[in-house]
This record gives C-alpha cells, structure tokens and sequence, in this order.
C-alpha cells in the first residue's frame, strides 16, 4: 500500500526586481518512512531548487493520486460511502481522501468519476477543494532510477564485444582478490608479498 508524506520546505526566492522572498511550498512524496520521504524530496528538488530547509513531514490520509500531465493544479476530494461494520452488522459512512490532477474542479470531479467508474459500491464525491501541493513526487523503484540515467551496460556501448565484457569482469574479480588479499595482511599482521604485483 501507497503511503503519502505531505512535506513543507522553505527557501529564499529572489524575484524579477531582485527582492528576496521567503517561500513556503507543499510536495506530497510517495515514501516508506519519514527518512526515505525526506532523502527522496532533496533528491528530487536539489537540482533545481538551491538551499532549502524541510520544515515538515507528516503522514497523509490520500488513498489514491491521480495525476494528469495536462495541469499542475491539484485538488483533494473527499468521497464517502456506505460500509457495513464486521462486528456489529450496522452501517457506518465511511469517508477516504483522494488527490487529482485538474485545471478546475468540475474537471476534477469529472476525472476523479471516471477514476472510479470500476467501483461497484455507490459513493458520492462531497469535498473538493483546491490543494497547496505545488507536485507530487511518486516513487522511482532503482531499476527506473537507472533507467533514467546515461549508464549502460557494456554490451550496449557501441562497439562493444562479448570480449570486452568479459574482460571488465575479470578485472573486478581481480581488483576484490587485491582487496580481500589487503584485508589478510592487516588481520595477521604478517607482510605478504602480493602475486599480482609480481
């Protein structure tokens, strides 16, 4: 299950007349504990956004974001529906929070029904509120974090031969002997003449 961390940072902007201004903005990260939304924010933002401060982090109760490339504009809606209680049998109202992406609310509300179109259970959308969230920051696995970079594997280096790849690992199995070798020495305290130098 998706967790949602809501943090607040501050930074000094200096604005088209050259005055300085603090700013205050919201980012929601999709993280798995307070830590990894903080390092996941400073990574998303340091390149673009110099010397800011996260002043808070705090848990959210969104279920679900639903984002759209064609807006930058965020809504919360607060939807409900009726659920039986396991224990009692008696029906109870149960409301879950939502964020989507739209440039107006009737479009949010437009997009969050086509959203929920699947749902089988009658709900009614009865909150939608324009959100301070300036983005939204979703979870990159490392596989599309390395995806995303220049870093290839040598097979896919132009030119590059079943030789050369086999070459390259032998060296770093070579380089860890030298390393493990390193490591001998210093726990018996004895001098070892390295084979690899010789």
């Amino acid at each position: 299950m998706t967790t949602w961390f809501l943090c607040t940072i501050q930074y000094i902007k200096i604005l088209e007349n050259d005055k300085a201004k603090n700013v205050s903005e919201q980012y929601l990260v999709d993280a798995v504990s307070f830590t990894d939304a903080e390092t996941r924010l400073y990574r998303s933002l340091s390149s673009a956004i110099k010397d800011f401060i996260i002043t808070r982090v705090s848990k959210t109760n969104y279920v679900d974001v639903f984002n759209y490339e064609d807006c930058e504009t965020w809504y919360k809606c607060k939807i409900s529906y009726l659920d039986v209680d396991e224990h009692s049998g008696k029906e109870k109202r149960v409301s879950k929070y939502m964020l989507v992406a739209a440039p107006n609310p009737k479009e949010a509300y437009d997009r969050l029904q086509a959203q929920l179109s699947t749902w089988v259970i009658p709900f009614d959308i009865t909150d939608i509120n324009l959100s301070p969230i300036v983005e939204v920051i979703p979870y990159i696995s490392g596989e599309e974090l390395l995806e995303n970079t220049t870093l290839k594997p040598l097979q896919q280096i132009t030119g590059a031969t079943e030789a050369d790849y086999e070459k390259a690992e032998l060296e770093a199995e070579i380089e860890e002997e030298e390393v493990i070798d390193e490591i001998i020495d210093e726990e018996t305290g004895e001098i070892i003449e390295d084979s690899t130098e010789a």
